[in-house]
């Protein structure tokens, strides 16, 4: 399975952010994206998820399933955790478990989720009093309670410690290693494998 971009032109605004941008990521591996903030990291991914469409060039999942759009075949994790205040812990990995994958995951898959981000004792616990670390951890859980192939992940190391940020490299290296691939904006330096680095660079700045 191969994710491929060819001759991205993407505006925003009425200004060209991307502009003839061309890569691939490839089963197994990791693509980190790199630049200063508002350099177009967050407009690439998604595009790439499908959310933007570019003004010229294509983005196709090579070895995917053809009859279903990228999006439907990725995790897409934005800045926002997507965390339900009324519901618990368990009952917020249950719903995103439903909606990934057309079914409720068995209390055993989600109780393992909810352990590999450290949120196993907090389970009956109400989302919103939550901190906002835990809430970012709860929203990352979700990546364990559905198969797919494609993780789009921006700013995801956002409100998270060291120890968190580890258990989101394990998961990523899991995934990874597994066949699958992930593109990930962010800042900080994380102990991937099998990673390459693509900086995009503001053309603002270039100008």
């Amino acid at each position: 399975m191969q994710l491929i971009a060819e001759d991205l032109i993407i505006e925003r605004g009425g200004r060209i952010v991307i502009d003839g941008l061309s890569f691939a990521v490839s089963e197994g591996e990791a693509l980190v994206l790199s630049g200063a903030n508002g350099a177009g990291k967050t407009t690439l991914l998604r595009t790439v998820a499908g959310y933007i469409r570019p003004s010229s060039g294509s983005v196709h999942l090579d070895g995917g399933d053809s009859e279903l759009t990228i999006s439907e075949q990725a995790h897409v994790v934005g800045h926002a955790n997507a965390v339900k205040s009324s519901l618990t812990v368990f009952e917020n990995a249950a719903f995103w478990s439903e909606y990934l994958s057309g079914s409720v995951a068995d209390a055993e898959s989600i109780e393992r989720a909810l352990r590999h981000f450290g949120l196993d004792d907090l389970a009956e616990f109400p989302a919103a009093y939550l901190s906002a670390g835990q809430r970012r951890r709860l929203g990352l859980a979700r990546l364990l309670l559905a198969v797919r192939p494609v993780w789009l992940l921006d700013e995801p190391t956002v409100s998270l410690d060291i120890a968190s940020s580890d258990r989101l490299v394990a998961a990523v290296n899991d995934h990874t290693r597994a066949g699958g691939l992930a593109i990930i904006a962010t800042h900080l330096p994380l102990a991937l494998e099998r990673v390459r680095t693509l900086t995009i660079i503001s053309r603002r700045m270039a100008a």
